[in-house]
């Protein structure tokens, strides 16, 4: 008897700490993008999360550890995005759209995550280089693309002279300019590139803008 209790109470406060666990890291997350590695301050992420600076660092050792366990988690959002597109059903044109099309939508959609890499590269990626997770887990973005492309050049449907690193450079810097210049584009132009009434439209665009720049139709077209 008194072991299953043991063992449901056990269940319970790892069940709890899970919970406090998540809810630090979606916390910080806010708190990271908002001000920085600098400025970000973990005892304003415990007063928001009803816990102590002590349990945070009991969690993630320090507010490097914290920091590099953000930037794991928001990158590991938008891998798990990509992946989740069966380029296996799709001809290779249509799944190099809905991987564009996929990412516009996760980078539109959160904010943070293009702080957060805007942060890192104001820090040359100091922190980042010291997280294997990151760098391991962003190696199957480019197997993703190597494989698409791959099947478009055997297929005879798209140029051989472009490759995975640079369409994932394509796609990034059309999905990632729609947050990271929000707000002077908006100042100049008088126009939210995240305006809801917009957004159909550059989704469209950027899926359009990578199949033209792929296929071997657009190099013959010049």
């Amino acid at each position: 008897m008194s072991g299953r209790l043991t063992d449901a109470h056990d269940g319970q406060m790892t069940e709890r700490a899970a919970r406090t666990h998540d809810e630090i890291l979606k916390v910080a997350i806010d708190e990271f993008a908002a001000n920085g590695y600098t400025g970000a301050r973990v005892d304003e992420i415990a007063a928001r999360t009803r816990t102590t600076k002590r349990m945070i660092y009991y969690y993630f050792g320090s507010k490097q550890g914290l920091y590099l366990a953000v930037l794991e988690l928001a990158y590991a959002q938008i891998r798990r995005v990509e992946r989740g597109v069966d380029v296996d059903e799709l001809s290779p044109d249509e799944a190099l759209r809905k991987i564009a099309e996929a990412t516009y939508d996760h980078h539109t959609t959160h904010q943070a995550f293009i702080q957060l890499v805007s942060i890192e590269n104001i820090h040359r990626a100091e922190h980042l280089r010291q997280s294997q997770t990151i760098l391991n887990e962003n190696v199957t973005a480019i197997t993703l693309l190597e494989q698409v492309i791959a099947r478009g050049v055997n297929g005879g449907i798209f140029r051989d002279d472009i490759d995975a690193i640079d369409v994932h450079m394509m796609i990034s810097a059309y999905a990632c300019f729609h947050v990271a210049n929000r707000h002077t584009f908006a100042a100049i132009f008088d126009r939210d590139m995240l305006e809801p009434t917009l957004q159909d439209r550059h989704r469209r665009l950027i899926g359009d803008m990578i199949v033209a720049t792929m296929t071997v139709r657009g190099i013959d077209a010049r």
